[in-house]
């Protein structure tokens, strides 16, 4: 029960207890460096919500770019997925979930141990992620979207053969 109003909570951070809790994180977070570990992030992440800047809309979003870095920050980890944490008037967190393709627990772990095949390296970097398969108009199925799948290089080159 108490869940449904945590969530709720989270949902509008600025109208709730949520802000004041955040506040000493922000702090701690202004001082660290740009990519940093965590041991042990939260189990669940959040959706994101009107991420877009002001004037700035670049091809990738804030999220991949953040999955991006934090991969070449880490190249023996692969990116498994990542979520936002936090924002506020000047920048935007994220935690990248990373897994570790050569370690024994995740080889033997029968959930998780697809991204050891050797087609999942650099994952991030080909839009395989959520925020990347997001980002290549992915999300969109059926009618309207035949131009987008496997990708839009792909349906161009099966419609221009000849």
């Amino acid at each position: 029960m108490a869940y449904k109003y945590v969530a709720k909570a989270w949902k509008r951070p600025e109208a709730s207890f949520v802000k004041e809790l955040m506040w000493q994180r922000l702090i701690e977070w202004r001082k660290q460096h740009a990519i940093i570990r965590v041991e042990r992030p939260p189990k669940a992440g959040r959706r994101q919500k009107r991420m877009g800047v002001a004037k700035f809309k670049p091809a990738k979003s804030l999220r991949l770019i953040a999955e991006e870095r934090a991969a070449r920050k880490f190249p023996n980890l692969e990116v498994l997925n990542s979520y936002w944490v936090w924002e506020d008037g000047r920048f935007k967190w994220f935690e990248v979930v990373m897994v570790d393709p050569s370690h024994p627990v995740i080889q033997s772990d029968k959930d998780v141990n697809w991204i050891c095949e050797p087609a999942h390296r650099g994952r991030v970097f080909r839009g395989l992620t959520s925020a990347g398969k997001e980002v290549r108009g992915l999300r969109h199925k059926g009618r309207g979207a035949e131009k987008i799948r496997p990708s839009r290089v792909a349906s161009y080159k099966r419609r221009n053969k000849g």
